[in-house]
């Protein structure tokens, strides 16, 4: 850092340890294990006891500054002879030049052990002595029966990513302020990456907006004779007759996955329905706004010149305003109040904070607001009847589907993190495509009510489908706690098959107790609306497709992925017993390569999908890493990140008995689980020196990450397209 830098990092560590020192202008543990914010107290004790120079109990403003500068600023061995004093238990607390101690098998297993609560990996006491054993075998290359400093830093040479990033980030206020957040940036917006990768969006808002200011426009023209407040009005309502069937033109759901398999989809967003519906919603609530107060203007001028009073005009029928029976200001009123309601349902807060209910009955009145609205203009109509016709007619071919087939839930198996795995008895007419999604209606669960999940599993799976519930709402939680009873086995119906009953007792006496526990054979009656398409049906068609999914969000790759596995044919030479995979099955699929990114929070979500990601990597165990058609990428965020100076030894030791045993200790797959969240420039770059065609990224899970990866995907010229229904 530049002297300046210095000084504002300097002046910035001041104040966050006057917030936290308080008048006494000393830090004592409890504080430093509250600032440091760690689970366990092994490594606040080792740091502070590392700070604590002088013995005195407390960590002073000068401590404190001696030992981030050495961190911070200070050699690589400087940082080392203070990681080995932290591993070094037994060893002198006070911070030395020189390091003479060593560190023996018990101590290293004590902080191994610290490292996995640190980092929230649950892993047997046998598996715990294989990672200490592995990495001590490694480090102690002298087999002294301890690992002396130089040996522990021959060792750290080993893994170049730590050695080129060794700090504490632990904690925000014991690391330096980012010093580029206050430089410029030029937003994201007025890049020509941006403009590039969102060119088909930006042309259709745009032709969109200049085709409202025609209509509002050509309406003002036409009743310049009326006033400047009757213009406005009219020309608010002739936007609002657009926009009230535009609107329902972007949910024809059935016509939009039609149009998703002709040339249409590289001219129009059709990806980005959901995107557009919404800004049509607010367009909707805008031009309402607008639309009222100009009449009620209008009508307060009237009103001085008439018979009739404002709130006659506002609220009666008497003016006679409307070509049906007078009903214009009434109707006005009732529309205005459930455009409000609608739009206030629709918030971001109310769908995501557990409240899907609320959003999804609100929505139905859409209903009435279509009824209100032909009885409120005599124009509507006209604009209404074609896409209206075809509303209703997906509205009765999804009823006719729906009702159709006899379908069951016939097994039910409840995954870590409150998902439910639905497995549905598959009808002989449903054809669907990799990531689409379905909605449905569960009537035990709620009579009235269907939410849309993705498919996750494969076309290709022709007896069932497969859905992955997490529970995030009050359907959700109904849902997993309707299976998680006792007595749920007494749920299931008679009426099932005999022969799916063998098949399960067989089953059954394969798995374990864990697996029985969560595991329920059913025969609960559902209905189904779809499939519908997504952004995800343009994967097949891509060079180089990048799938990132963050926790549940996997569910449509689930399907994808299992697709792939049908699609690639596995051949074995019968003398050498080696295998390949030959080309894919399908001649429209232009596929090169395939890169999946799962990132999840914790070790449990792993199990969700274990069985279909160890069934990929055996299909592909015999080729090169540089030849794989697939690459899986898999990221624990609860994990401390590999340069943060709390998991070092870990990491190691982890990445050491991966090796030796050919398998990741954390999900027991053959790709090493990554710690922490992705440095998506480094992947994206990666991704980009690969050279192996256009690169798609398809993205499904929380909106606050898309941002972040759409961001990266403009910067390198990544086509982006976010899983959205």
């Amino acid at each position: 850092m530049s002297v300046d830098e210095d000084a504002r990092w300097l002046e910035w560590v001041t104040k966050q340890f006057e917030s936290i020192a308080g008048d006494d202008k000393e830090i004592n543990l409890c504080e430093f294990k509250t600032a440091l914010k760690v689970k366990e107290s092994f490594f606040a004790e080792r740091f502070f006891a590392l700070f604590d120079s002088d013995g005195s109990g407390s960590i002073s403003l000068d401590e404190l500054l001696k030992a981030l500068d050495l961190l911070i600023h200070g050699t690589e061995t400087d940082k080392l002879r203070f990681l080995f004093q932290v591993y070094d238990v037994d060893g002198p607390f006070k911070y030395k030049r020189f390091t003479h101690g060593s560190i023996d098998p018990d101590e290293l297993r004590t902080v191994l052990k610290s490292c996995l609560s640190e980092s929230a990996i649950s892993l047997p006491e046998e598996k715990l002595d294989d990672l200490t054993l592995v990495l001590f075998e490694s480090a102690d290359t002298d087999n002294s029966g301890s690992i002396t400093f130089e040996e522990l830093k021959e060792e750290l040479e080993n893994f170049p990513e730590v050695m080129e990033n060794l700090t504490i980030s632990a904690a925000n206020w014991l690391k330096p302020p980012d010093l580029d957040q206050n430089k410029h940036q030029t937003p994201r917006y007025l890049t020509r990456a941006y403009w590039q990768n969102n060119s088909r969006k930006l042309l259709f808002l745009f032709g969109y907006g200049v085709l409202n200011l025609l209509l509002f426009v050509v309406a003002m023209l036409r009743h310049s004779d009326g006033g400047v407040w009757l213009m406005v009005a009219r020309g608010c309502g002739q936007c609002l007759n657009f926009n009230c069937t535009f609107i329902v033109v972007l949910m024809l759901r059935r016509c939009l996955t039609w149009l998703r398999a002709t040339w249409v989809v590289r001219v129009l967003p059709l990806d980005q329905n959901i995107l557009l519906h919404q800004i049509v919603g607010y367009a909707i609530f805008c031009f309402s706004l607008g639309h009222a107060i100009a009449h009620v203007v209008n009508f307060a001028n009237l009103s001085q010149h008439s018979e009739f009073l404002l709130w006659e005009y506002l609220l009666t029928t008497r003016p006679m305003i409307g070509w049906v029976k007078g009903t214009a200001s009434l109707t006005g009123v009732v529309l205005l109040l459930l455009i409000c309601l609608m739009v206030l349902c629709s918030s971001t807060f109310v769908r995501r904070s557990g409240h899907f209910e609320v959003f999804y009955w609100s929505h139905l009145s859409y209903i009435w607001v279509l009824i209100l609205l032909i009885v409120h203009c005599a124009n509507f109509w006209k604009w209404f009847v074609v896409p209206g016709l075809l509303f209703l007619l997906e509205k009765i071919v999804g009823i006719a589907v729906s009702r159709m087939g006899g379908l069951y839930i016939v097994e039910v198996n409840l995954l870590p993190s409150k998902v439910t795995h639905l497995v549905i008895k598959r009808p002989q007419f449903f054809h669907f495509k990799p990531g689409d999604y379905i909605y449905i209606n569960i009537p035990v669960i709620a009579k009235y009510e269907w939410h849309p999940f993705t498919i996750s599993s494969a076309p290709e799976q022709s007896d069932t489908l497969w859905l992955h519930v997490r529970s995030m709402g009050q359907w959700t939680n109904r849902l997993y706690e309707y299976f998680r009873q006792t007595d749920s086995m007494e749920l299931c119906s008679g009426r099932l098959a005999t022969s799916l009953k063998k098949r399960r007792q067989q089953a059954k006496a394969e798995v374990s107790a864990k697996f029985a526990e969560n595991h329920r054979v059913c025969n609960i009656k559902c209905y189904v609306d779809g499939p519908y398409g997504t952004p995800t049906r343009q994967i097949f068609t891509s060079e180089h497709a990048v799938l990132i999914g963050a926790g549940i969000g996997i569910t449509p790759f689930a399907s994808i992925l299992q697709s792939i596995i049908y699609r690639l044919r596995k051949q074995n030479c019968p003398s050498c017993n080696f295998s390949w995979c030959e080309n894919l099955k399908d001649s429209d699929m232009t596929l090169r390569k395939v890169d999946f990114i799962w990132i999840n929070r914790d070790q449990k979500s792993f199990e969700w999908f274990v069985s279909l990601l160890t069934k990929l990597e055996m299909d592909q165990a015999d080729e090169e890493p540089e030849g794989r058609f697939l690459e899986m990428h898999m990221y624990m965020t609860s994990a401390l990140s590999k340069n943060d100076m709390k998991a070092i030894g870990l990491q190691m030791a982890l990445d050491l008995l991966a090796k030796k045993e050919k398998k990741d200790s954390i999900t027991g797959l053959r790709t090493r689980t990554q710690p922490g969240r992705p440095e998506w420039g480094k992947v994206f770059q990666k991704l980009s020196k690969e050279n192996k065609g256009k690169v798609h990224v398809f993205y499904c899970g929380a909106p606050s990450l898309a941002k972040a990866i759409k961001a990266q995907c403009e910067r390198f010229g990544f086509n982006f397209y976010k899983e959205n229904f």
